[in-house]
């Protein structure tokens, strides 16, 4: 009897890991083996346990899917099929290098699709021409990271791009950013570090904990009496510039 696909399941949404369950609990050739909910528990577990294949998501708080790969390294990793739902360069440098992933909201088709995949290839694991693939993947990302020009964003079971140049500023919520577009405010679910490393920063800067700001949307800064500054923007919002961020704007002067 062949033995079925260990599989580990890599997402910080309960209800992504159940879709991904659900439809391994159709196959017969196949099994969820553990989950993560984060890419710190995926290393441990990739690095405790063995796996036939990983459905390893990219956008995770603190840790996304390629740091995963970064840190177990790519010669130890499973075949992994990837899992996004917003980042465009991404799609595109997956399409480049012919490495597999699922889009989300994905259906079932192209779900078993990718699976089957693996299940005929399982020689796929440790092939130097893969770790190449996805190494220069990998590489590719890293030089791409300052140019980011538009972000994907999901709503619903729709995909539509804003611009970053329309971004006045970004807000942190939690493990989400809210952008603020105009009138509009957009959730995204990324992490403020992550969003400053991809930002340009001749055009982005921190200027608090909780807020990066388009420097080319700031009216005005005046100091207050905490030693604090308040940013007034081209629109009329006002933003906390903290003293410990003050020598982000001295570039500028």
């Amino acid at each position: 009897m062949t033995q079925k696909l260990r599989c580990l399941v890599v997402d910080d949404e309960p209800l992504g890991r159940e879709r991904i369950r659900t439809l391994i609990g159709t196959r017969t050739d196949a099994v969820v083996l553990a989950e993560a909910s984060d890419g710190a528990e995926a290393t441990d577990l990739l690095n405790s346990k063995e796996f036939d294949l990983v459905f390893l998501d990219i956008q995770m708080p603190r840790q996304t899917g390629f740091d995963v790969i970064r840190e177990v390294g790519i010669e130890r990793m499973p075949p992994v099929i990837f899992v996004t739902a917003f980042d465009a360069h991404a799609l595109e440098a997956f399409e480049v290098h012919a490495i597999d992933y699922l889009l989300k909201p994905f259906d079932a088709s192209r779900f078993h699709e990718s699976v089957d995949r693996v299940a005929t290839a399982k020689e796929h694991a440790g092939d130097p021409e893969l770790n190449e693939r996805i190494g220069k993947l990998l590489k590719g990302l890293d030089s791409r990271q300052e140019n980011l020009s538009r972000i994907m964003v999901r709503t619903g079971d729709k995909i539509r791009f804003v611009s970053v140049n329309e971004i006045e500023w970004i807000e942190a919520a939690g493990n989400y950013a809210n952008l603020h577009v105009g009138s509009r405010e957009v959730l995204i679910r990324q992490t403020m570090k992550s969003l400053e490393k991809r930002l340009d920063p001749e055009t982005f800067i921190r200027i608090h904990r909780s807020t990066i700001v388009n420097v080319d949307c700031i009216r005005e800064i005046t100091p207050t009496f905490n030693g604090d500054y308040e940013v007034t923007l081209s629109r009329g919002d006002k933003l906390t510039l903290s003293r410990s961020h003050r020598s982000a704007l001295d570039r500028f002067a």
